[in-house]
């Protein structure tokens, strides 16, 4: 039966085949569509990229402004070359897979703040779109200009503090107990369904924008919290650079989608309202996590 009613859901949706001698007529343009200058580069510098074994790569977004100090000891670790040979050697079903230094025993490059500020939260930026209803974690949520999904505000005070959300792919950095607050040596990406609760209680650094499957298919670990129980079971980390420090002809290059724009917002309303002919019944206002940042390969 479903896949009846997807069937059905994609023939209601393409256009039919165009008469002998006829050209297709272009696609209806949405209100949502982006146009090329909505498109902009994401610099080198806050592109990550991680091959693991098998010539598998995860790019990702780094986030400077919501974390600078971590940030600043992620360059210095991917610089200095630290992640080579670690692995990642944590997979929890449903939540995150955590890579770093297994044994504990790797000692930290020169330069790097071995417990930096507890960079839960940013002063408050200017939402360039936000999603019309408010959730459980936040009384204010959207997109800052540069794309970053962002929650203002805790229902337990009056604070302006915003913080990023802990969504799918959301990349954040592994600590101990308070008082500490992690180094960056350590970083795990969410591969199920959105922690929030985290939101406020770890650093978050970036997001996966390209490879997420190479985590997220992972086997799971069958140690307490998913953590791998043999060195055997771990996924070798090859490396772990900046797309800045990459030869120019191997750099990945990103674009994100700008939110300063109508059309953004447009594309929000519509994640809150889809339309039929599938879906019949609209939910009038969407979770953050379900509105994703857009960013494609740099044409």
């Amino acid at each position: 039966m479903l896949t009846a009613l997807l069937s059905l859901a994609l023939l209601g949706t393409t256009p039919a085949e165009p008469a002998p001698g006829q050209s297709a007529a272009p696609a209806p343009q949405s209100a949502a569509t982006p146009i090329a200058a909505d498109w902009r580069p994401i610099p080198d510098d806050d592109v990550l990229v991680m091959t693991l074994a098998g010539d598998r790569r995860v790019v990702i977004r780094l986030a400077p402004a919501a974390a600078p100090v971590h940030i600043a000891n992620i360059r210095t670790l991917a610089r200095a070359h630290w992640w080579d040979r670690t692995s990642v050697y944590r997979v929890q079903d449903n939540y995150v897979a955590q890579w770093g230094d297994a044994t504990e025993t790797k000692a930290l490059p020169t330069g790097v703040v071995a417990n930096p500020p507890a960079e839960y939260g940013m002063s408050a930026p200017k939402f360039a779109a936000e999603l019309t209803r408010a959730d459980p974690y936040a009384r204010q949520i959207g997109f800052t200009a540069d794309g970053w999904p962002v929650a203002r505000g805790s229902w337990l005070d009056q604070g302006a503090e915003a913080w990023l959300p802990h969504c799918y792919g959301m990349v954040g950095v592994g600590r101990d107990m308070a008082p500490s607050t992690g180094s960056g040596a350590e970083l795990y990406a969410v591969i199920g369904h959105a922690p929030r609760h985290l939101d406020r209680n770890i650093a978050l650094v970036g997001r996966v924008i390209e490879g997420i499957e190479y985590l997220s298919a992972l086997p799971r670990g069958t140690g307490d919290l998913g953590f791998y129980k043999t060195e055997a079971e771990r996924t070798p980390i090859l490396s772990i650079r900046l797309a800045s420090d990459m030869p120019a002809a191997e750099r990945p290059r990103f674009d994100y989608r700008a939110a300063d724009n109508p059309r953004f917002a447009a594309y929000v309303r519509d994640r809150e309202n889809r339309q039929p002919p599938f879906f019949t019944v609209p939910a009038g206002g969407a979770d953050i996590c379900n509105v994703p940042p857009q960013v494609r390969r740099r044409p």
